[in-house]
């Protein structure tokens, strides 16, 4: 009676975090064929299209980010298209338009990028919404397989296997979570020869100067200006009408 106790709560569980998964509405995108192409060089615009304002994403997805990224990229505006593409990049990780987009306009900014890691890309397969379910469904399984086995000693393969499944789920989220927190405090400069200053005034004395599209990390706040901090380690006070966070 015990061990068929324990066997239905452990598929009541795992069929139960199953469905709480599926139910998770999807992000709403617009059509693939909507997609604007990459921005090449070979192909100008008009200049009525250069000069006009890009319109913003209908909805806050990875299909309307993007867009609105290759948009900006086509208006010459390199700052506004790298914070775009990188929000998209957080809501579709493995897209590769959006990450060979990303690199083009970086390279054409002069901006440098940085790598990811073997262990990077594991972590951030997945989106943040999803790597929340997954860790929700990680959990029922480890707990319903450590219920089980005080219950009963019998099934031993079905309960290692739901106990190791949930670990495994439990660590992508983690991973997913300890790689997204650094990128809260992410942010992109979206104009060119921004002075970064040495006080949060108007007038101080400038540091050093920051490229449009740069990345870098906001450390404080002060009134009008934000304490950044650059991949280099330098630091300097920048106008918050000069920088925009990727995460909104």
């Amino acid at each position: 009676m015990r061990a068929a106790t324990a066997t239905r709560l452990t598929v009541a569980l795992a069929f139960w975090s199953a469905v709480a998964f599926a139910a998770q509405p999807a992000p709403a995108s617009q059509p693939a064929t909507e997609q604007s192409p990459p921005p090449l060089p070979s192909q100008p615009l008009p200049s009525e299209a250069v000069t006009s304002q890009p319109s913003s994403p209908a909805t806050y997805s990875a299909d309307g980010l993007y867009n609105l990224a290759n948009q900006y990229a086509r208006a010459g505006k390199p700052g506004l298209a790298v914070l775009n593409y990188e929000r998209a990049a957080l809501l579709a990780p493995n897209d590769p338009d959006i990450t060979s987009n990303l690199e083009y306009v970086r390279a054409t900014a002069q901006v440098p990028t940085e790598p990811r890691t073997r262990f990077t890309r594991f972590a951030q397969s997945t989106n943040p919404t999803t790597a929340a379910w997954l860790g929700v469904i990680g959990l029922a399984l480890l707990g319903s397989s450590l219920l089980a086995n005080k219950a009963t000693r019998r099934y031993r393969v079905p309960r290692i296997t739901a106990a190791l499944l949930g670990i495994g789920f439990i660590a992508l989220t983690i991973s997913n979570a300890t790689l997204l927190w650094p990128r809260l405090h992410e942010a992109v400069i979206l104009i060119n020869q921004t002075p970064a200053r040495v006080t949060p005034v108007p007038m101080g004395d400038t540091a050093f100067v920051l490229r449009e599209a740069e990345t870098v990390t906001m450390a404080a706040e002060h009134e009008d200006f934000i304490l950044i901090r650059t991949r280099t380690g330098r630091t300097g006070w920048v106008a918050r009408a000069s920088v925009a966070a990727v995460v909104p």
